[in-house]
């Protein structure tokens, strides 16, 4: 859209600066908005939690829906730290104390889901009947002691006296009921311990579900811990790892010889529920679901092993069960966070299965008379989708058993038990790294046709962990607030309204007085507009040799800079909602990082100028300032036609060693994919000036640019005595 002119009349004082020389007056930091006002930009707003509001709207058709869910099913994946999916190691199974009973048999299982990192639980087989059979993957919720659970004399007279419950061993372990039952029915079942759980002791309790406070001496460049700005920027958490050990354990089922690999399912409740929608969601090689007691509009799952940044951020989890239709699928709901998903969340749906031609496939049991559960009556409404699912035509009538108590259905018979420390937790997530570079850093050093596989991973990333839909000039409009002729140059001030994501932008441009080139550049500061002027109010020299040269230069105010900052107030902390705990997720697992949001202002404005109405002939960018050069790195690296050349200062930033959860320049997922380097490799062929850097910082980038047969158009420090705008102002003949 065309700036749009506001009329204002000029003051006296105003008119008396413009007759004045410029040299002779110290000008004040230059205003769009009166002062104290901030801009009207809805990013202000509170930031959303996870006990929002999470509804889900159908698509109109099917195709649409086919393209909504496979962004929502990468989303997760790269939210999860599995885009792209790890590497397979050996499992190296082991079992131990077989226990045989009346058409079942009990295992100890233990297994490795990474080298030394084991997933532990019970594998129940059916006995008397032959195979194969059906294989059901039950990881349960947040119950003490897990797969150990026991409840008390009390308890179980409370649920039989309810109705939720008919026979004492059933209610004493409902966990195991569930297992034996479908044992009995006819499928392998394997019940795995959750993190911090039973036998799986690696990673604490503490720590995978209660953590709460930020550990500095885990917080470090190398060998840092979960929850750590740097396990965030490589996209590692709890939950990813709780997610790979389901996709480990359904291969595991899938070994066996026993096990029908097309009729594999999960259930589980609360937070095996959550365990069940997400693995449902990414994980193609299952054929039914029942996540009981946890979809809903409302709450999403309050531990920490159920939230991770980037996850909910546009979406939900009804959403995420939308995205196992049209396979069968059935949902429970109690007196909890889920007893209105009757009427919110499950219409919709439903509506959805109906777009897929697969109405009939999703069932919900809502029995709000009783609390929060898996109770009888839900585990009877799972085994009728499961025996239909699976084709098992069997009783679902569940009979008395001989629950195993925790002394015989430990794994660690004649074996110590693996226990946590700070230093197995620091090697695991070293070895996730390594996993993780070998992968990226390969095709990043390899040819063409790496390269473009590496662009295939990586621009779907970081479609997520920016946003996906950049602004155009249908978006966009400049509301002009500002038009001052001073003696070198016309300043216009205005807002630039992005109705894309409802921002609303400070920002200036600076023509040169008689002799525009038609050549423009973005300045980007840490101090937004404002880093166009020196302190004494005047341009700086840098900027005023540009004008003076012929280019016009713009400044803008992102998210948190200039004017968004009331009485000369400084931005060093983001903000968060309001849950005390101190893990990254509970905020940006809902919300966009301000680093993120201020990559969409640098992309916005850069469409703006672009495509203005004076049409310029480049449109270039400079910034001295690292953590701006970073996230301009990641600009360039989503759309290399956002700028045709830039003049960058890094020295060496890079997201992976942002050393707070709270910082502005914290970007989830900001070092996975080969950090700055790589984004500014996917940035060749344009004109490259970079500082701070060295050849071996730049190896990617070099590499990428001789590939393309381009070497002459980057520059690095060492390489040249040139200026940076001397740089600039030579690469401006390539675009006359």
């Amino acid at each position: 859209m065309p700036m749009t002119f506001t009329k204002r009349k000029m003051s006296m004082p105003l008119l008396l600066i413009l007759i004045l020389p410029t040299f002779a007056v110290a000008q004040d930091p230059v205003r769009i908005l009166p002062a104290g006002q901030l801009p009207d930009d809805a990013r202000l707003a509170p930031p959303k939690d996870l006990d929002g509001y999470f509804p889900f709207s159908p698509p109109e058709s099917k195709e649409a829906w086919q393209v909504r869910a496979e962004e929502v099913r990468t989303q997760l994946k790269v939210a999860l730290g599995l885009w792209p999916m790890p590497p397979k190691s050996d499992l190296n199974l082991e079992r131990v104390n077989v226990q045989k009973f009346d058409r079942y048999q009990v295992t100890g299982v233990r297994f490795e889901s990474m080298p030394g990192f084991y997933v532990t639980g019970s594998l129940y087989e059916p006995v008397g009947k032959d195979g194969p059979f059906p294989a059901v993957l039950c990881p349960h919720g947040h119950w003490t002691n897990g797969r150990f659970y026991e409840a008390n004399d009390g308890e179980i007279k409370k649920q039989i006296e309810s109705g939720a419950e008919s026979i004492a061993e059933t209610a004493k372990n409902p966990m195991q009921a569930r297992c034996v039952h479908l044992a009995r029915m006819g499928c392998v079942v394997l019940q795995v311990d959750m993190l911090g759980y039973a036998d799986s002791q690696q990673l604490s309790f503490e720590l995978v579900h209660r953590f709460g406070k930020q550990r500095p001496e885990m917080n470090t460049n190398q060998r840092w811990g979960f929850f750590s700005p740097q396990a965030e920027s490589h996209l590692e958490s709890v939950m990813g790892l709780q997610i790979w050990n389901c996709i480990r354990s359904l291969d595991l089922l899938e070994s066996l010889e026993s096990v029908d690999k097309s009729r594999l399912a999960v259930t589980g409740a609360s937070g095996g529920a959550t365990q069940t929608m997400i693995v449902g969601a990414i994980d193609p090689r299952i054929a039914a679901v029942f996540p009981a007691v946890m979809v809903s509009t409302a709450m999403q799952g309050g531990c920490t092993c159920e939230n991770c940044t980037l996850l909910r951020v546009g979406t939900g989890n009804v959403e995420f069960a939308a995205l196992f239709a049209p396979k069968p699928q059935g949902l429970t709901a109690a007196d909890d966070w889920t007893k209105e998903v009757e009427t919110k969340g499950f219409p919709d749906l439903k509506r959805l299965y109906a777009l897929m031609g697969a109405e009939d496939k999703v069932h919900l049991t809502a029995r709000t008379e009783f609390g929060h559960n898996y109770n009888a009556v839900s585990r009877r409404a799972m085994y009728e989708l499961f025996n239909d699912a699976l084709g098992l035509n069997a009783s679902v009538e569940e009979r008395p058993y001989k629950r195993l108590t925790e002394k015989e259905l430990t794994v660690w018979v004649g074996r110590n038990q693996p226990e946590y420390s700070e230093e197995f937790e620091r090697d695991l997530l070293a070895e996730w790294t390594v996993l993780s570079e070998q992968q990226i850093n390969s095709l990043l050093s390899g040819d063409e046709t790496a390269f473009a596989k590496f662009r295939e991973i990586t621009e779907p990333a970081l479609d997520v962990m920016v946003g996906r839909n950049s602004p155009t000039m249908d978006d966009l409009e400049f509301d002009v607030k500002i038009k001052e002729q001073r003696e070198d140059y016309l300043l216009i001030g205005g807002l630039l309204h992005n109705d894309q994501n409802g921002s609303q932008l400070p920002a200036l441009f600076l023509y040169p007085k008689d002799n525009w080139s038609g050549q423009t550049v973005l300045w980007l500061s840490d101090k937004g507009k404002d880093g166009l002027f020196a302190e004494n109010g005047r341009l700086k020299s840098e900027v005023a040799k540009l004008v003076s040269s012929g280019v016009s230069v713009a400044g803008i105010d992102l998210i948190y800079q200039g004017e968004f900052l009331a009485n000369e107030q400084t931005f060093e902390q983001a903000p968060k909602v309001e849950n005390p705990r101190e893990a990254a997720a509970y905020t940006l697992g809902y919300n966009r990082a301000v680093a993120a949001e201020r990559i969409n202002d640098i992309a916005a404005m850069a469409t703006f100028m672009r495509n203005h109405e004076r049409a310029p002939k480049s449109v270039g960018l400079i910034t001295f300032d690292p953590a701006m050069a970073g996230l301009a790195s990641v600009v360039m690296a989503k759309d290399s036609k956002a700028f045709d050349f830039a003049a960058i200062k890094t020295d060496g930033f890079r997201f992976g060693k942002v050393d707070s959860i709270r910082s502005p320049n914290l970007l989830p997922g900001g070092a996975k994919y080969g950090d700055v380097p790589a984004y500014l490799a996917m940035a060749a062929p344009i004109p490259l000036r970079v500082m701070g850097e060295d050849a071996e910082s730049l190896k990617w980038v070099s590499h990428a640019y001789e590939k393309k047969n381009q070497a002459d158009r980057l520059s690095l420090t060492e390489d040249i005595d040139v200026t940076p705008i001397d740089w600039v102002l030579g690469q401006l003949s390539r675009f006359q």
